[in-house]
């Protein structure tokens, strides 16, 4: 099941050549980044602290991130990702081509 979600997620596309693609993402209160799946491996770095939720075929998990902690997923995975937090959330995806 989808967030329920008025409030896209922001990409902004920082880098993409050859060896990586860069994306910051920004999220108000609530805001969504829809159901996708990575072709490629991925690292995400959290800009700001935050509590995010991902959505993974209908198993929520919630994660308390602190600005500068980061975690690595395989390419697969179809998921959502919601801020869960009162607060602007933001971090930066890395995907290794």
């Amino acid at each position: 099941m989808a967030f329920a979600c008025t409030i896209p997620a922001v990409a902004t596309q920082l880098a993409d050549d050859a060896r990586v693609r860069i994306t910051r993402w920004d999220f108000a209160p609530g805001a969504t980044t829809g159901w996708h799946e990575h072709a490629m491996d991925y690292a995400i770095v959290f800009v700001t602290d935050g509590l995010m939720e991902i959505d993974v075929d209908g198993v929520v998990t919630q994660i308390a991130m602190a600005a500068g902690a980061a975690y690595s997923r395989p390419a697969g995975i179809r998921h959502d990702v919601r801020n869960a937090g009162e607060a602007p959330m933001s971090f930066v995806e890395v995907e290794m081509k």
